[in-house]
């Protein structure tokens, strides 16, 4: 981290003392001086300028730090402000303490927010005073018509609210969205928070091209890249994509998935506790992915047809796979604790399990019913601030992740094994044991058929190269 200059420091300091902040605070404010000087160095903002506020402030965001940091964040680079006019270059963009207080307030309130920077009395008029200087300067913004123009910082937040919306409305997972975000944010900060309104084609473009040729990005992770901003343009700014040409684009290689042999499947199901093993179990017997094995529900498991229902799965698709009968016994002592476990819970009052797409709506009493509790219940109950509640949510899928890594360990395999690829190792063993390659596709739940051949080369099998020559008959 870049450090404040020595005279900066000790000028802000000599501001920070004079003001009615608790003393016990000056090292966070100190704090945030250092991360906004090495911001603005990273990413070549001016930091004397007012406009590199809101990009900071907007990364703190993006690090998910809570508004009340933001708040202190925002006063003490008004306290910065307003103490390095005699060490910074000045000029008509210098920000002062009090207007960085009141810029700041404006801006939240045009996000929505309703907390307090601790303006003092008197302020409004300084507030306007910022306001209409910000306006002379601020690059056109997305509105609706009628609505008041928006500032700088809350374009962004409304351009991601839209891409919210618009991945909930197409039921799309929340990884979608997560990765859809994660990529935008980074469009915003290479384009120096340009207004999205104003973004074209050529952003687009060295954007994707700084993604290939300087950070050496993977090539799966350039395509999701590309698919995120196609989907941000169309569906969110609703605006044609246009040509990219002349961009690097990687070619994703064919992937040769790792597979275990049954004894190394063995080893490592041995090395697990419960309920770790049962589901290691479940994810090999079945072909299952990790989270359509955690997220399994009692009324999933049919004992008396020994079918196993898939529902919801990759791309929202159900499906059936049989249940192993080597482990039945094992499937009635884990569904007997989940029973116990839930008239606990009805003894206690509490909410019900978490259901998806809003189930609890058309059925009142399904959270709290046998039914739809999960199969593999987290240990410990969830509060829910909004209801006021506790909830029971499944097992934790990175303790899943976890317990399976330290099982390889312990197994010492040379292989580099995960939970997926108990899945892998599923359909490697079915078709070594000759099973049609459709009947393994609709196991596995693969809308084609070629998603399922990659697992051709996982076996031995009768090609050219194993086949003798006629010298040798």
């Amino acid at each position: 981290m870049i450090d404040v200059p020595r005279e900066l420091r000790v000028s802000f300091d000599a501001r920070l003392a004079g003001e009615p902040i608790p003393e016990r605070l000056y090292p966070f404010y100190r704090k945030w001086l250092r991360y906004y000087w090495d911001f603005c160095r990273k990413y070549r903002h001016d930091p004397s300028s007012r406009k590199s506020l809101p990009p900071f402030l907007d990364k703190l965001a993006e690090k998910k730090q809570s508004a009340q940091l933001r708040n202190q964040a925002a006063h003490a680079i008004s306290i910065f402000y307003d103490g390095c006019s005699g060490h910074v270059q000045s000029g008509p963009e210098q920000l002062s303490h009090n207007e960085g207080k009141a810029f700041y307030e404006r801006k939240r309130q045009a996000a929505g927010h309703v907390e307090s920077v601790g303006l003092t009395s008197g302020s409004e008029t300084r507030a306007e005073n910022a306001d209409s200087g910000l306006k002379k300067s601020a690059v056109p913004a997305i509105r609706e018509p009628g609505k008041p123009e928006a500032l700088d910082g809350t374009v962004w937040d409304s351009a991601f609210a839209g891409l919210k919306s618009e991945i909930a409305l197409r039921h799309y997972s929340p990884k979608t969205l997560r990765a859809y975000t994660s990529w935008g944010r980074k469009l915003k900060g290479f384009t120096r928070n340009k207004n999205p309104a104003l973004l074209t084609s050529t952003d687009v473009k060295e954007f994707l091209t700084h993604l290939a040729v300087k950070r050496r990005v993977s090539a799966s992770s350039q395509n999701q890249a590309f698919n995120a901003l196609l989907f941000f343009f169309r569906h969110v700014l609703k605006r044609e994509f246009g040509e990219i040409k002349d961009v690097p684009r990687a070619k994703r290689k064919p992937y040769i998935p790792v597979v275990l042999s049954r004894e190394e499947v063995d080893r490592v199901i041995a090395s697990l506790f419960p309920p770790y093993d049962l589901v290691a179990k479940l994810l090999y017997g079945c072909g299952l992915r990790l989270f359509e094995g955690i997220k399994l529900r009692v009324q999933d498991l049919n004992f008396d047809t020994m079918v196993l229902t898939v529902h919801d799965g990759k791309g929202k698709k159900d499906r059936t796979v049989p249940l192993p009968e080597r482990i039945l016994p094992q499937l009635k002592l884990q569904l007997d604790s989940v029973i116990a476990l839930h008239e606990k819970d009805l003894k206690a009052r509490y909410a019900g399990a978490f259901l998806d797409n809003r189930l609890e709506m058309k059925f009142k009493n399904a959270a709290r019913e046998l039914s739809w509790q999960w199969f593999f219940p987290a240990k410990s109950l969830t509060f829910v601030p909004g209801e006021n509640a506790y909830r029971r949510y499944h097992l934790h899928e990175t303790h899943v992740q976890k317990a399976i890594r330290a099982a390889v360990r312990k197994a010492r395999l040379t292989k580099r094994a995960s939970a997926h690829t108990f899945r892998h190792s599923f359909a490697s063993h079915l078709l070594q044991a000759n099973y049609d390659i459709r009947t393994i596709q609709e196991l596995l739940g693969h809308s084609d058929v070629r998603t399922t051949m990659i697992y051709t080369h996982t076996i031995k099998t009768t090609t050219l190269k194993e086949k003798k020559s006629p010298l040798d008959f």
